[in-house]
């Protein structure tokens, strides 16, 4: 059974600091005798472009796999709904784990591909005490010191960690808003929209294209075509969205009034957000 994770405190206290001119030795492959075991009971929090990559290499649509495979946690303690993968309930591994090992590898979570890496944010940065790696060291793994030495700038980008890095931009600055220092959680219908908007692509963009959305706010025409078949357009766009709608960021221009109509006001948005739900 996996250990308990060690607390964020522990982290910046106690573990070695790496940077990416520094080197990782380890190995994982099918024939190792620990190979796939950290697939097993264990809390995967999934990001918007997890779910994104994921529901299209099964072929599912977001709702689907939502409820299919991922368990949406929200306590009174918790500021925002996090979206985690659901283990199988009989032996408590990842449902998308067979013999031969995972069965979307390539379009696997951020958090998989990290393994053995942990990446730590002090949350006060300053010029002393910024970011860094850390080596996750488990008894279940048995690839520490196998395998040739390399960078860990080497092994990240051996894990094709880029393209995360890129579409997770506009995911954190809606996580860096300043709205998440208050000592206050989001309320139930705009915790609803967020899980929405982030993570249930499909229903959001039928939210988008099937609401008086289009008649309220001013969007590009050549978006528009954009975000009908592109997921990736499409998550940006949402991210973009829920900055305005949760935080009242001028990330969005309601539309200009025609002749001597009335302009759209912020309530107009607020009822299209409302149609999300």
């Amino acid at each position: 059974m996996p250990e308990a994770s060690p607390s964020q405190e522990t982290i910046l206290r106690d573990y070695p600091r790496l940077g990416l001119d520094d080197e990782l030795q380890f190995r994982c492959e099918p024939g190792m005798d620990c190979f796939t075991s950290c697939c097993r009971d264990v809390s995967i929090v999934l990001t918007p472009y997890d779910v994104l990559r994921m529901k299209k290499a099964l072929q599912v649509d977001s709702t689907e796999f939502l409820k299919k495979y991922t368990i949406i946690a929200y306590t009174q303690k918790q500021k925002l709904p996090i979206v985690l993968l659901k283990m199988n309930a009989e032996d408590k591994r990842c449902p998308l784990v067979t013999k031969d090992g995972c069965s979307v590898y390539t379009h696997r979570p951020w958090a998989c591909r990290m393994y053995p890496l942990g990446l730590a944010e002090p949350k006060n940065p300053n010029p002393a005490e910024h970011g860094f790696y850390f080596v996750i060291r488990e008894d279940l793994c048995h690839g520490h010191g196998k395998g040739s030495p390399c960078s860990l700038r080497n092994w990240i980008a051996g894990q094709g960690l880029e393209a995360f890095e890129m579409m997770g931009a506009s995911f954190r600055q809606v996580m860096l808003n300043d709205f998440w220092k208050k000592d206050e959680r989001l309320p139930d219908e705009k915790a609803e929209m967020y899980v929405t908007a982030a993570y249930d692509l499909d229903r959001f963009r039928r939210f988008v294209f099937e609401t008086r959305f289009f008649s309220l706010f001013d969007i590009d025409e050549a978006r528009v075509e954009a975000i009908r078949t592109d997921d990736e357009e499409l998550l940006d766009f949402a991210m973009e969205w829920l900055r305005f709608s949760l935080f009242g960021e001028k990330t969005m221009r309601l539309k200009r009034p025609a002749g001597g109509e009335k302009r759209p006001s912020r309530a107009a948005g607020e009822e299209a957000t409302a149609q999300a739900r």
